[in-house]
Protein backbone atom coordinates (compact mmCIF):
# COMPACT_ATOMS: atom_id res chain seq x y z
CA UNK A 1 0.00 0.00 0.00
CA UNK A 2 1.55 3.35 -1.01
CA UNK A 3 1.79 5.97 1.69
CA UNK A 4 -0.94 8.56 1.82
CA UNK A 5 0.46 12.03 2.49
CA UNK A 6 -1.73 14.96 3.47
CA UNK A 7 -0.09 18.35 2.95
CA UNK A 8 -0.66 21.11 5.49
CA UNK A 9 -3.55 22.57 3.50
CA UNK A 10 -5.55 19.31 3.74
CA UNK A 11 -5.51 18.63 7.48
CA UNK A 12 -6.30 20.48 10.70
CA UNK A 13 -3.24 19.67 12.81
CA UNK A 14 -1.49 22.88 13.83
CA UNK A 15 1.84 23.39 15.56
CA UNK A 16 0.22 25.76 18.06
CA UNK A 17 -1.57 22.74 19.54
CA UNK A 18 1.66 20.80 20.02
CA UNK A 19 3.39 21.01 23.37
CA UNK A 20 6.28 23.50 23.32
CA UNK A 21 8.77 21.00 24.78
CA UNK A 22 7.84 18.44 22.13
CA UNK A 23 8.43 21.08 19.46
CA UNK A 24 11.89 21.77 20.91
CA UNK A 25 12.77 18.10 20.57
CA UNK A 26 11.39 17.88 17.04
CA UNK A 27 13.22 20.96 15.82
CA UNK A 28 16.55 20.00 17.35
CA UNK A 29 16.44 16.56 15.74
CA UNK A 30 15.49 18.17 12.42
CA UNK A 31 18.26 20.78 12.52
CA UNK A 32 20.84 18.07 13.25
CA UNK A 33 19.85 16.18 10.11
CA UNK A 34 17.59 13.50 11.58
CA UNK A 35 14.02 12.65 10.62
CA UNK A 36 11.65 13.89 13.33
CA UNK A 37 7.98 12.87 13.45
CA UNK A 38 5.23 13.33 15.98
CA UNK A 39 3.85 9.79 16.32
CA UNK A 40 1.25 7.66 18.06
CA UNK A 41 -1.93 8.69 19.79
CA UNK A 42 -0.90 12.35 19.88
CA UNK A 43 -1.44 12.71 16.13
CA UNK A 44 -4.74 10.85 16.37
CA UNK A 45 -6.06 13.06 19.16
CA UNK A 46 -4.97 16.30 17.49
CA UNK A 47 -6.77 15.33 14.28
CA UNK A 48 -9.88 14.63 16.38
CA UNK A 49 -9.63 18.03 18.05
CA UNK A 50 -8.69 16.55 21.43
CA UNK A 51 -5.84 17.47 23.74
CA UNK A 52 -3.34 14.57 23.85
CA UNK A 53 -2.22 13.32 27.25
CA UNK A 54 1.36 13.13 25.97
CA UNK A 55 3.40 13.84 22.84
CA UNK A 56 5.70 11.10 21.53
CA UNK A 57 8.46 11.62 18.97
CA UNK A 58 9.81 9.15 16.41
CA UNK A 59 13.19 9.54 14.74
CA UNK A 60 15.85 7.67 12.79
CA UNK A 61 18.45 8.72 15.38
CA UNK A 62 19.62 5.88 17.60
CA UNK A 63 19.19 6.21 21.38
CA UNK A 64 22.84 7.12 21.98
CA UNK A 65 22.66 9.78 19.25
CA UNK A 66 19.57 11.27 20.88
CA UNK A 67 21.30 11.30 24.23
CA UNK A 68 24.19 13.32 22.77
CA UNK A 69 21.76 15.98 21.55
CA UNK A 70 20.00 16.47 24.89
CA UNK A 71 21.76 16.78 28.23
CA UNK A 72 18.42 16.11 29.93
CA UNK A 73 17.96 12.77 28.12
CA UNK A 74 17.81 9.39 29.86
CA UNK A 75 17.71 6.02 28.10
CA UNK A 76 15.18 3.68 29.70
CA UNK A 77 13.69 0.25 29.07
CA UNK A 78 15.09 -3.17 28.32
CA UNK A 79 12.45 -4.78 26.13
CA UNK A 80 11.99 -1.50 24.26
CA UNK A 81 14.82 1.06 24.49
CA UNK A 82 13.43 4.60 24.74
CA UNK A 83 14.80 8.06 25.37
CA UNK A 84 13.11 10.27 27.96
CA UNK A 85 13.88 13.96 27.49
CA UNK A 86 12.95 15.68 30.74
CA UNK A 87 11.74 19.23 31.13
CA UNK A 88 11.11 19.75 34.86
CA UNK A 89 8.09 17.54 35.57
CA UNK A 90 7.34 16.89 31.89
CA UNK A 91 8.82 14.06 29.81
CA UNK A 92 8.95 13.83 26.03
CA UNK A 93 9.38 10.23 24.88
CA UNK A 94 11.65 9.72 21.87
CA UNK A 95 11.81 6.34 20.14
CA UNK A 96 13.93 5.15 17.23
CA UNK A 97 12.07 3.78 14.21
CA UNK A 98 11.88 -0.01 14.50
CA UNK A 99 10.80 -2.92 12.38
CA UNK A 100 8.87 -6.03 13.29
CA UNK A 101 10.87 -8.29 15.58
CA UNK A 102 11.65 -11.76 14.14
CA UNK A 103 9.68 -14.66 15.59
CA UNK A 104 11.48 -16.78 18.15
CA UNK A 105 12.85 -20.17 17.08
CA UNK A 106 10.67 -22.02 19.59
CA UNK A 107 7.51 -20.56 18.03
CA UNK A 108 6.79 -18.21 20.93
CA UNK A 109 4.97 -15.22 19.42
CA UNK A 110 5.21 -13.04 22.54
CA UNK A 111 7.52 -10.09 21.90
CA UNK A 112 10.26 -10.06 24.53
CA UNK A 113 12.81 -7.84 22.75
CA UNK A 114 11.96 -5.06 20.30
CA UNK A 115 15.14 -3.16 19.53
CA UNK A 116 15.60 -3.89 15.80
CA UNK A 117 15.84 -0.50 14.12
CA UNK A 118 14.13 0.17 10.79
CA UNK A 119 12.52 2.77 8.54
CA UNK A 120 9.46 4.96 9.23
CA UNK A 121 7.31 2.65 7.09
CA UNK A 122 8.52 -0.45 8.95
CA UNK A 123 7.87 1.34 12.23
CA UNK A 124 4.29 2.11 11.20
CA UNK A 125 3.55 -1.54 10.35
CA UNK A 126 4.85 -2.80 13.70
CA UNK A 127 2.44 -0.59 15.69
CA UNK A 128 -0.77 -1.87 17.24
CA UNK A 129 -3.73 -0.08 15.59
CA UNK A 130 -4.10 1.85 12.37
CA UNK A 131 -5.27 5.05 14.06
CA UNK A 132 -2.11 4.99 16.21
CA UNK A 133 0.28 4.70 13.23
CA UNK A 134 -0.13 8.21 11.83
CA UNK A 135 2.96 10.45 11.58
CA UNK A 136 3.29 14.25 11.54
CA UNK A 137 6.47 15.39 9.77
CA UNK A 138 7.84 18.58 11.34
CA UNK A 139 9.92 19.28 8.21
CA UNK A 140 6.96 19.46 5.80
CA UNK A 141 4.02 19.85 8.25
CA UNK A 142 2.33 16.91 6.51
CA UNK A 143 0.48 13.82 7.78
CA UNK A 144 1.95 10.50 6.63
CA UNK A 145 -0.25 7.37 6.64
CA UNK A 146 1.23 3.98 5.67
CA UNK A 147 -1.52 1.70 7.06
CA UNK A 148 -4.91 3.26 6.28
CA UNK A 149 -5.26 5.02 9.62
CA UNK A 150 -6.85 8.16 8.17
CA UNK A 151 -9.73 6.15 6.70
CA UNK A 152 -10.33 4.31 9.98
CA UNK A 153 -10.18 7.63 11.84
CA UNK A 154 -12.94 8.99 9.63
CA UNK A 155 -14.95 5.76 10.11
CA UNK A 156 -14.27 5.88 13.90
CA UNK A 157 -12.96 2.32 13.85
CA UNK A 158 -10.31 0.51 15.91
CA UNK A 159 -8.50 -2.01 13.71
CA UNK A 160 -5.28 -3.92 14.25
CA UNK A 161 -2.48 -3.66 11.72
CA UNK A 162 -2.15 -7.07 10.04
CA UNK A 163 -3.65 -10.34 11.26
CA UNK A 164 -5.45 -9.67 14.58
CA UNK A 165 -4.68 -13.14 15.91
CA UNK A 166 -0.96 -12.73 15.35
CA UNK A 167 -0.75 -9.15 16.58
CA UNK A 168 -2.68 -9.83 19.78
CA UNK A 169 -0.55 -12.87 20.60
CA UNK A 170 2.57 -10.76 20.14
CA UNK A 171 1.41 -8.40 22.88
CA UNK A 172 -1.79 -9.42 24.72
CA UNK A 173 -1.99 -5.98 26.38
CA UNK A 174 -3.17 -4.74 22.98
CA UNK A 175 -6.55 -6.33 23.74
CA UNK A 176 -6.89 -4.12 26.82
CA UNK A 177 -5.76 -1.05 24.90
CA UNK A 178 -8.20 -1.68 22.05
CA UNK A 179 -11.11 -1.69 24.49
CA UNK A 180 -9.81 1.38 26.34
CA UNK A 181 -9.32 3.46 23.18
CA UNK A 182 -12.72 2.49 21.79
CA UNK A 183 -14.46 3.41 25.04
CA UNK A 184 -12.63 6.71 25.46
CA UNK A 185 -13.13 7.92 21.89
CA UNK A 186 -16.55 6.39 21.32
CA UNK A 187 -15.19 4.26 18.46
CA UNK A 188 -16.25 0.80 17.34
CA UNK A 189 -13.86 -2.15 17.40
CA UNK A 190 -13.42 -3.80 14.00
CA UNK A 191 -15.31 -7.13 13.74
CA UNK A 192 -12.21 -9.24 13.06
CA UNK A 193 -10.34 -7.54 15.88
CA UNK A 194 -13.24 -8.02 18.30
CA UNK A 195 -13.56 -11.72 17.46
CA UNK A 196 -9.83 -12.18 18.02
CA UNK A 197 -10.07 -10.44 21.41
CA UNK A 198 -12.85 -12.79 22.51
CA UNK A 199 -11.01 -15.85 21.23
CA UNK A 200 -7.64 -14.92 22.77
CA UNK A 201 -8.78 -13.26 25.98
CA UNK A 202 -7.08 -15.93 28.08
CA UNK A 203 -3.70 -14.85 26.67
CA UNK A 204 -3.89 -11.69 28.77
CA UNK A 205 -2.53 -13.60 31.79
CA UNK A 206 0.83 -13.92 30.01
CA UNK A 207 1.39 -10.18 30.35
CA UNK A 208 3.32 -8.61 33.18
CA UNK A 209 1.00 -7.87 36.14
CA UNK A 210 2.81 -4.59 36.79
CA UNK A 211 2.22 -3.50 33.19
CA UNK A 212 -1.44 -4.45 33.40
CA UNK A 213 -1.83 -2.46 36.60
CA UNK A 214 -0.30 0.59 34.92
CA UNK A 215 -2.79 0.23 32.05
CA UNK A 216 -5.67 0.14 34.52
CA UNK A 217 -4.42 3.30 36.20
CA UNK A 218 -4.37 4.96 32.77
CA UNK A 219 -7.95 3.82 32.18
CA UNK A 220 -9.10 5.25 35.50
CA UNK A 221 -7.43 8.59 34.76
CA UNK A 222 -8.75 9.03 31.22
CA UNK A 223 -12.31 10.12 32.10
CA UNK A 224 -14.14 7.13 30.58
CA UNK A 225 -13.57 4.46 33.24
CA UNK A 226 -17.24 3.47 33.53
CA UNK A 227 -17.64 2.76 29.82
CA UNK A 228 -14.26 1.00 29.65
CA UNK A 229 -14.95 -1.42 32.51
CA UNK A 230 -18.38 -2.20 31.13
CA UNK A 231 -16.87 -3.00 27.71
CA UNK A 232 -14.11 -5.08 29.30
CA UNK A 233 -16.82 -7.11 31.02
CA UNK A 234 -18.78 -7.48 27.78
CA UNK A 235 -15.83 -8.88 25.80
CA UNK A 236 -14.79 -11.22 28.64
CA UNK A 237 -11.39 -9.71 29.48
CA UNK A 238 -12.28 -8.51 32.96
CA UNK A 239 -12.87 -12.03 34.29
CA UNK A 240 -9.17 -12.85 33.74
CA UNK A 241 -7.92 -9.63 35.29
CA UNK A 242 -10.25 -8.68 38.16
CA UNK A 243 -12.66 -11.51 38.97
CA UNK A 244 -14.39 -9.62 41.80
CA UNK A 245 -15.01 -6.61 39.56
CA UNK A 246 -16.33 -8.86 36.79
CA UNK A 247 -18.69 -10.63 39.20
CA UNK A 248 -19.97 -7.31 40.48
CA UNK A 249 -20.74 -6.10 36.96
CA UNK A 250 -22.41 -9.39 36.15
CA UNK A 251 -24.81 -8.72 39.03
CA UNK A 252 -25.57 -5.19 37.92
CA UNK A 253 -22.73 -3.43 39.71
CA UNK A 254 -24.66 -0.29 40.63
CA UNK A 255 -22.23 0.69 43.40
CA UNK A 256 -19.15 0.06 41.29
CA UNK A 257 -20.48 1.78 38.18
CA UNK A 258 -21.62 4.71 40.29
CA UNK A 259 -18.16 5.01 41.82
CA UNK A 260 -16.50 4.96 38.37
CA UNK A 261 -19.03 7.50 37.06
CA UNK A 262 -18.22 9.92 39.90
CA UNK A 263 -14.52 9.62 39.10
CA UNK A 264 -15.23 10.30 35.40
CA UNK A 265 -17.36 13.36 36.24
CA UNK A 266 -14.64 14.75 38.49
CA UNK A 267 -11.98 14.22 35.82
CA UNK A 268 -14.05 15.54 32.89
CA UNK A 269 -15.08 18.64 34.84
CA UNK A 270 -11.44 19.66 34.82
CA UNK A 271 -11.14 19.65 38.61
CA UNK A 272 -7.97 17.57 38.47
CA UNK A 273 -5.30 16.72 35.95
CA UNK A 274 -4.53 13.01 35.44
CA UNK A 275 -1.35 13.33 37.49
CA UNK A 276 -3.32 14.79 40.42
CA UNK A 277 -5.27 11.54 40.87
CA UNK A 278 -3.07 9.32 43.01
CA UNK A 279 -2.96 5.56 42.70
CA UNK A 280 -4.52 5.32 46.16
CA UNK A 281 -7.63 7.24 45.02
CA UNK A 282 -7.88 5.18 41.84
CA UNK A 283 -7.52 1.86 43.66
CA UNK A 284 -10.11 2.94 46.23
CA UNK A 285 -12.60 3.82 43.50
CA UNK A 286 -12.48 0.16 42.47
CA UNK A 287 -12.05 -1.63 45.78
CA UNK A 288 -14.24 0.28 48.23
CA UNK A 289 -17.56 -0.30 46.37
CA UNK A 290 -16.76 -4.04 46.27
CA UNK A 291 -16.04 -4.26 49.97
CA UNK A 292 -12.68 -5.92 49.27
CA UNK A 293 -10.69 -5.91 52.56
CA UNK A 294 -7.55 -3.85 52.44
CA UNK A 295 -4.26 -5.39 53.50
CA UNK A 296 -3.74 -5.36 57.27
CA UNK A 297 -0.73 -3.98 59.06
CA UNK A 298 2.01 -6.44 59.97
CA UNK A 299 3.25 -4.79 63.18
CA UNK A 300 1.59 -4.49 66.61
CA UNK A 301 -0.25 -1.29 67.40
CA UNK A 302 1.39 1.02 69.94
CA UNK A 303 -0.62 2.52 72.75
CA UNK A 304 -2.66 5.42 71.42
CA UNK A 305 -1.56 8.88 72.48
CA UNK A 306 -3.85 11.86 72.59
CA UNK A 307 -1.93 13.70 69.92
CA UNK A 308 -0.91 13.27 66.30
CA UNK A 309 2.31 11.31 66.20
CA UNK A 310 5.09 12.92 64.19
CA UNK A 311 5.91 10.05 61.87
CA UNK A 312 6.39 9.42 58.14
CA UNK A 313 3.17 9.60 56.12
CA UNK A 314 3.26 5.91 55.18
CA UNK A 315 3.94 4.59 58.69
CA UNK A 316 0.53 2.96 58.77
CA UNK A 317 0.55 1.80 62.37
CA UNK A 318 1.52 5.19 63.76
CA UNK A 319 -0.93 7.03 61.52
CA UNK A 320 -3.78 4.72 62.51
CA UNK A 321 -2.91 5.23 66.15
CA UNK A 322 -2.98 8.99 65.64
CA UNK A 323 -6.46 8.65 64.15
CA UNK A 324 -7.59 6.50 67.07
CA UNK A 325 -7.92 3.33 64.98
CA UNK A 326 -6.48 -0.15 65.38
CA UNK A 327 -5.20 -2.13 62.37
CA UNK A 328 -6.47 -5.38 63.87
CA UNK A 329 -10.03 -4.10 63.65
CA UNK A 330 -9.84 -4.14 59.85
CA UNK A 331 -7.65 -7.17 59.28
CA UNK A 332 -8.86 -9.40 56.52
CA UNK A 333 -9.51 -13.08 56.98
CA UNK A 334 -6.93 -15.57 55.72
CA UNK A 335 -7.01 -15.89 51.95
CA UNK A 336 -9.01 -12.74 51.32
CA UNK A 337 -6.05 -10.68 50.16
CA UNK A 338 -5.84 -12.79 47.00
CA UNK A 339 -9.12 -11.20 45.89
CA UNK A 340 -7.13 -8.50 44.09
CA UNK A 341 -5.25 -10.17 41.25
CA UNK A 342 -3.25 -7.13 40.18
CA UNK A 343 -0.34 -6.16 42.45
CA UNK A 344 -1.60 -2.93 43.99
CA UNK A 345 1.31 -1.47 45.94
CA UNK A 346 1.16 -1.80 49.71
CA UNK A 347 1.91 1.89 50.17
CA UNK A 348 -1.10 2.82 48.00
CA UNK A 349 -3.42 0.59 50.02
CA UNK A 350 -2.05 2.01 53.27
CA UNK A 351 -2.54 5.56 52.05
CA UNK A 352 -6.08 4.70 50.99
CA UNK A 353 -6.93 3.35 54.43
CA UNK A 354 -5.63 6.49 56.10
CA UNK A 355 -7.57 8.74 53.71
CA UNK A 356 -10.78 6.83 54.46
CA UNK A 357 -10.24 6.91 58.21
CA UNK A 358 -9.59 10.66 58.06
CA UNK A 359 -13.05 11.39 56.62
CA UNK A 360 -14.77 11.76 60.05
CA UNK A 361 -11.98 14.08 61.20
CA UNK A 362 -12.47 16.30 58.15
CA UNK A 363 -16.16 16.63 58.97
CA UNK A 364 -15.35 18.02 62.41
CA UNK A 365 -14.86 21.59 61.23
CA UNK A 366 -15.08 23.07 64.74
CA UNK A 367 -11.91 21.44 65.99
CA UNK A 368 -9.15 23.57 67.46
CA UNK A 369 -6.73 25.35 65.09
CA UNK A 370 -3.89 23.21 66.38
CA UNK A 371 -5.66 19.97 65.45
CA UNK A 372 -6.48 21.35 62.00
CA UNK A 373 -2.85 22.32 61.55
CA UNK A 374 -1.69 18.84 62.46
CA UNK A 375 -4.24 17.12 60.23
CA UNK A 376 -3.35 19.32 57.26
CA UNK A 377 0.29 18.31 57.64
CA UNK A 378 -0.33 14.60 57.21
CA UNK A 379 0.87 12.92 54.05
CA UNK A 380 -2.60 11.58 53.22
CA UNK A 381 -4.42 14.92 53.69
CA UNK A 382 -4.64 15.72 49.96
CA UNK A 383 -5.92 12.22 49.16
CA UNK A 384 -8.52 12.53 51.92
CA UNK A 385 -9.77 15.81 50.43
CA UNK A 386 -9.83 14.33 46.90
CA UNK A 387 -11.85 11.39 48.14
CA UNK A 388 -14.34 13.75 49.79
CA UNK A 389 -14.63 15.81 46.59
CA UNK A 390 -15.10 12.79 44.31
CA UNK A 391 -17.18 10.37 46.35
CA UNK A 392 -18.83 12.64 48.91
CA UNK A 393 -22.18 14.31 48.50
CA UNK A 394 -22.83 18.02 48.15
CA UNK A 395 -22.23 18.60 51.86
CA UNK A 396 -18.87 16.81 51.75
CA UNK A 397 -17.83 18.81 48.70
CA UNK A 398 -18.60 22.02 50.56
CA UNK A 399 -16.54 20.78 53.51
CA UNK A 400 -13.63 20.03 51.18
CA UNK A 401 -13.89 23.54 49.75
CA UNK A 402 -13.84 24.90 53.31
CA UNK A 403 -10.65 23.00 54.12
CA UNK A 404 -8.99 24.22 50.92
CA UNK A 405 -9.92 27.82 51.75
CA UNK A 406 -8.06 27.71 55.08
CA UNK A 407 -4.69 29.40 55.31
CA UNK A 408 -2.67 27.01 57.44
CA UNK A 409 0.31 29.36 57.49
CA UNK A 410 -1.59 31.59 59.95
CA UNK A 411 -2.44 28.77 62.31
CA UNK A 412 -0.34 28.30 65.46
CA UNK A 413 2.47 25.76 65.12
CA UNK A 414 2.19 22.36 66.79
CA UNK A 415 2.94 22.13 70.49
CA UNK A 416 6.67 21.65 71.21
CA UNK A 417 7.77 18.11 71.81
CA UNK A 418 8.80 18.93 75.41
CA UNK A 419 5.25 19.89 76.37
CA UNK A 420 3.46 16.84 74.98
CA UNK A 421 2.23 14.22 77.44
CA UNK A 422 4.54 11.60 75.95
CA UNK A 423 7.56 13.87 76.36
CA UNK A 424 6.59 14.64 79.94
CA UNK A 425 6.34 10.92 80.69
CA UNK A 426 9.81 10.39 79.23
CA UNK A 427 11.36 13.27 81.23
CA UNK A 428 13.57 12.08 84.14
CA UNK A 429 12.25 12.43 87.67
CA UNK A 430 13.87 15.30 89.64
CA UNK A 431 15.33 12.92 92.22
CA UNK A 432 17.14 11.06 89.45
CA UNK A 433 18.71 14.20 88.04
CA UNK A 434 22.37 14.87 88.90
CA UNK A 435 22.86 17.15 91.91
CA UNK A 436 23.96 20.71 91.16
CA UNK A 437 27.66 21.37 91.43
CA UNK A 438 28.80 23.00 94.69
CA UNK A 439 29.64 26.68 94.64
CA UNK A 440 33.21 27.85 94.80
CA UNK A 441 34.40 28.01 98.42
CA UNK A 442 36.01 31.10 99.90
CA UNK A 443 39.26 29.19 100.39
CA UNK A 444 39.50 28.24 96.77
CA UNK A 445 42.64 28.98 94.87
CA UNK A 446 42.94 32.34 93.10
CA UNK A 447 42.77 30.60 89.74
CA UNK A 448 39.44 29.09 90.70
CA UNK A 449 38.21 32.34 92.16
CA UNK A 450 39.09 34.29 89.04
CA UNK A 451 37.33 31.82 86.71
CA UNK A 452 34.33 33.32 84.87
CA UNK A 453 30.87 32.79 86.26
CA UNK A 454 29.39 29.43 85.28
CA UNK A 455 32.81 27.83 84.70
CA UNK A 456 34.79 25.65 87.12
CA UNK A 457 38.23 24.15 86.95
CA UNK A 458 37.98 20.45 86.48
CA UNK A 459 39.78 18.61 89.31
CA UNK A 460 42.23 16.01 88.07
CA UNK A 461 41.50 12.51 89.26
CA UNK A 462 44.23 10.83 91.30
CA UNK A 463 45.91 7.79 89.86
CA UNK A 464 44.55 4.48 91.02
CA UNK A 465 41.14 5.93 91.82
CA UNK A 466 38.98 4.06 94.27
CA UNK A 467 39.89 0.59 95.39
CA UNK A 468 37.18 -2.00 95.74
CA UNK A 469 36.14 -2.36 99.35
CA UNK A 470 38.19 0.64 100.57
CA UNK A 471 37.58 4.31 100.86
CA UNK A 472 39.58 6.92 99.00
CA UNK A 473 43.23 7.30 99.91
CA UNK A 474 44.09 10.26 102.11
CA UNK A 475 47.20 12.02 100.92
CA UNK A 476 49.92 12.45 103.57
CA UNK A 477 50.25 15.88 105.21
CA UNK A 478 53.02 17.66 107.09
CA UNK A 479 51.22 17.01 110.39
CA UNK A 480 50.93 13.24 110.07
CA UNK A 481 54.13 12.58 108.19
CA UNK A 482 54.85 9.66 106.02
CA UNK A 483 56.19 7.19 108.73
CA UNK A 484 54.44 8.54 111.83
CA UNK A 485 57.71 8.64 113.84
Amino acid sequence: MPARILPRSEHTLSRKNIDSEALKVLYRLKTRGFAAYLVGGGVRDLLLGRRPKDFDVGTDAHPQQVKKLFRNCFIVGRRFRLCHVRFDQKVVEVSTFRKQAPEAEDGDTLIRRDNTFGTPEEDAFRRDFTVNALFYDIATFSIIDYVGGLADLEARLIRTIGDPGVRLREDPVRMLRAVAIAARLGFTIDRDTLEAVRALRGEIVRSSPARLLEEFYKILRQGAARATFQLLHDVGLLAYLMPHVDQALAGGGEKLLGSLARLDDYRNAGRAAPADLSNAILAGTLLVPLGVPLRPASRPVPEFRDQVVASPPLDLVAELAALGESPELEASEPGQEEAVVLPVARRDLDRLRLALLAQPRLREVHRSPRVKHLLAGRGYFEDALRWMEIHGGLEDQELAAHWRSLDFSDLPPPEPAESTPAARRRAPHPRHEPAPAPTVAASASPADADAPSGQRRRRRRRRGGRRHGKGPKTPPTSESGGDGA
